[in-house]
């Protein structure tokens, strides 16, 4: 029970950070400032924050028009969600060995 809440907290959080980077990386595009790596994006993404990176690409219209991160990102989070479906099964079967 713990575990789980510690897990929902943990996904709240990193898909909070999603949307922040996307709305900082787009602040600092439009006042001509360093800028948020995209490897960066994607890593916050790719470590649980993609739903969070995609409402925030949408949100604040940035990365939109670059195909890596509009294809990228929902192939990312429907791989998570493959990779979710998979384990589910997998626990699933184990129990019942």
């Amino acid at each position: 029970m713990l575990a789980r809440i510690i897990l929902i907290l943990y996904l709240i959080f990193i898909n909070f950070m999603g949307i922040a980077t996307m709305a900082s990386d787009k602040i600092r595009a439009m006042e001509h400032r360093f800028r948020i790596p995209e490897a960066v994006l994607f890593t916050v993404a790719i470590i649980g924050g993609s739903i969070g990176s995609i409402v925030g690409m949408f949100l604040f219209h940035h990365k939109i028009r670059m195909a890596k991160f509009r294809f990228g990102l929902p192939l990312i989070l429907v791989l998570q969600i493959g990779f979710i479906v998979l384990l589910r099964s997998v626990m699933v079967s184990i129990v019942f060995l």
